[in-house]
């Protein structure tokens, strides 16, 4: 295999130990490289458990930059994973399931800008994800996306075409009140105009 068909990897472990038995299995493999310089675009971040010491080594590198990040740690519980994704991780894995053919296909998985999880960490993160939804943006009228119900309907008639005096026909609303909805809208995701908005929320599947 040509050395630009694997994939750089830089790795961090909270021990020397974990750090050096990891880069000698990975360094096993034809498919992936093992890197410590700006040249890595996954970073590989292994510990016994989600601690300070981690928690400070997973800040430094998305400071650095990366945004895929595999993650393989002995326990991991809901809110740490949450927490583990804000700092860029997309990818993790108990370490008793981490053999190394288990490390590249994360490390691939990384770098195509794919993700994964443990199946029963998904699951309870989809049923948290479910209740937000159902409990809190519900009641309140909002989405997920974070539009709401009001500015999807302006949006749907926007990409129908309508004007501002239509939209505001349609909805019974003032021409003032859609135009205040669409630079909610334009604003808060930080789009040009209408139409970017319109083309954000039909790629986001928002309407």
């Amino acid at each position: 295999m040509f050395e630009t068909d694997r994939t750089p990897v830089v790795v961090r472990a909270t021990d020397p130990i974990l750090h050096d038995g990891v880069c000698m299995a990975l360094r096993s493999r034809d498919d992936v490289r093992v890197v410590d310089d700006g040249t890595a675009l996954v970073a590989l971040l292994v510990a016994d458990r989600i601690d300070e010491r981690m928690t400070q080594l997973l800040s430094a590198l998305h400071h650095q930059g990366f945004t895929r990040i595999v993650l393989v740690a002995g326990e991991v519980d809901d809110n740490e994973i949450l927490n583990a994704v804000e700092h860029g991780v997309c990818a993790v894995a108990r370490r008793a399931d981490a053999g190394p053919d288990v490390l590249v296909r994360l490390i691939k998985a990384a770098a195509a800008g794919e993700g994964a999880l443990p199946p029963d960490l998904l699951g309870r993160l989809l049923n948290r994800v479910s209740r937000l939804q159902r409990q809190v943006l519900q009641p309140r009228g909002l989405r997920l996306g974070g539009m709401s119900d009001r500015e999807t309907d302006v949006l749907k008639l926007v990409a129908a075409g309508y004007s501002t005096q239509e939209i505001a026909d349609e909805l019974c609303y003032s021409q003032r009140t859609v135009k205040s909805i669409l630079h909610d809208v334009t604003n808060r995701f930080q789009l040009r105009n209408r139409s970017h908005a319109v083309a954000y929320a039909l790629r986001e599947g928002l309407i």
